[in-house]
């Protein structure tokens, strides 16, 4: 069996987990930081008290504070986009391909921000630091569980804002964010135009479609079936950690493509010697991999959180308004999309390619089909420098 290490860097990106990445790194150690507002209403009108999110940067924000580029994370993603915490640290964050000194979000041109948003997965790392379920409601010192407000993807946009205006950022040089990141981007271009100059859609979509939808219920249902789940009443009690970590299994088939898994897997035994043909305790290799590794990123998890995150991307449709149409019609900057070829959970013609028709029609759009891979939707991660380029020059213009 490979090792732990190897595993927990080469899980899909939707279960979370930190990937393999260049041996170079952002220059410079991140240092992670936490923005409090007293109160936020959200869309739907409730109000959550104490709210606080983590962020970091790299770069230098200028005299004219407009070269600032917010990077938005993905469903499981953290802000940690960049650099690493500690010189020892095995990785750096998950898109150091492309940000750093002469990197194409150069650090030596541009102010890189990303945050953590509401209700973030990784609610028990230590270095993840959000608002959610498993927060103290200060109205009745116990945690919010199921109680906590609905949020969408315009609520984790509108903490991003009061962040970044926090900053005395009036304007933003550009969005950019993959699978959920892009999501964000797209909203935030419906939601602030006169903010956005430029956004960079990677593995995503501008709403979450039907099968989309059904995909995430199937994702939460692991969880609610775990009986320590307990309707999301689990704070001081066995946690819903089996639930959970199944649900990340399921992710993380979705989030790659079957040609990853046969090439790494193939039918190779978990164990040598150990036939699963002669015991069912017997396992092939894939399915001990994905055991240890879910398990792993579950520690660092809240279920409630998951499901959370799963309904702000059912939810979501660019602007939420009436329409998509009504929505992409207030997006008035450049867009550049980037999608994965072999995506199985944004499929590329069924979202980025059909936006780059309904789009032209309404502003300026470039297509970039670089990223391939045998991965999927995760290639928007580990390839996502074969787009540098792309965007470099997109970001220049």
């Amino acid at each position: 069996m490979r090792s732990m290490v190897w595993a927990l860097r080469s899980l899909a990106v939707a279960a979370g987990l930190v990937f393999g990445a260049p041996a170079f790194a952002y220059d410079g150690i991140v240092e992670k930081k936490v923005f409090e507002m007293p109160s936020y209403t959200t869309l739907g009108g409730e109000t959550i008290k104490n709210v606080r999110i983590g962020w970091e940067s790299y770069g230098t924000l200028n005299a004219a504070k407009d070269n600032a580029i917010l990077v938005t994370h993905y469903f499981s993603g953290t802000s940690h986009a960049a650099g690493k915490y500690k010189a020892e640290d095995k990785v750096p964050g998950y898109w150091d391909a492309i940000i750093g000194p002469g990197k194409p979000l150069d650090t030596d041109k541009y102010f890189i921000i990303s945050s953590d948003t509401l209700v973030n997965l990784g609610a028990k790392d230590p270095n993840v630091v959000t608002t959610g379920p498993a927060s103290i409601n200060p109205d009745t010192g116990k945690p919010w569980g199921m109680s906590f407000p609905v949020v969408t993807i315009r609520d984790f946009v509108e903490v991003q804002k009061a962040l970044v205006e926090s900053l005395g950022i009036k304007t933003l040089h550009a969005v950019m964010g993959a699978s959920m990141g892009s999501l964000q981007a797209f909203e935030w271009g419906a939601a602030h135009p006169e903010m956005v100059k430029r956004l960079v859609p990677v593995i995503g979509g501008a709403e979450a479609n039907a099968f989309l939808i059904a995909w995430l219920n199937v994702w939460a249902a692991p969880i609610k079936l775990d009986p320590n789940w307990n309707n999301g009443d689990y704070y001081g009690k066995a946690e819903p950690v089996k639930g959970l970590a199944e649900a990340l299994k399921v992710v993380t088939l979705q989030a790659n493509y079957w040609q990853w898994f046969d090439g790494k897997f193939g039918r190779k035994f978990a164990e040598e010697g150990k036939d699963p043909r002669a015991a069912m305790a017997n396992q092939f290799e894939v399915e001990a991999f994905l055991d240890k590794a879910a398990a792993a990123r579950a520690a660092t998890s809240d279920a409630n959180h998951f499901l959370y995150l799963v309904k702000a991307n059912q939810t979501f449709v660019t602007g939420h308004g009436a329409s998509l149409e009504e929505g992409l019609a207030k997006l008035k900057m450049p867009v550049l999309l980037i999608p994965s070829a072999n995506d199985i959970v944004f499929f590329a013609d069924e979202n980025m390619r059909s936006l780059k028709d309904k789009l032209g029609k309404i502003t300026k759009v470039e297509y970039s089909e670089a990223i391939t891979g045998p991965m999927g939707h995760v290639d928007g991660l580990f390839n996502i420098a074969k787009a540098g380029d792309t965007i470099a020059k997109f970001l220049a213009q």
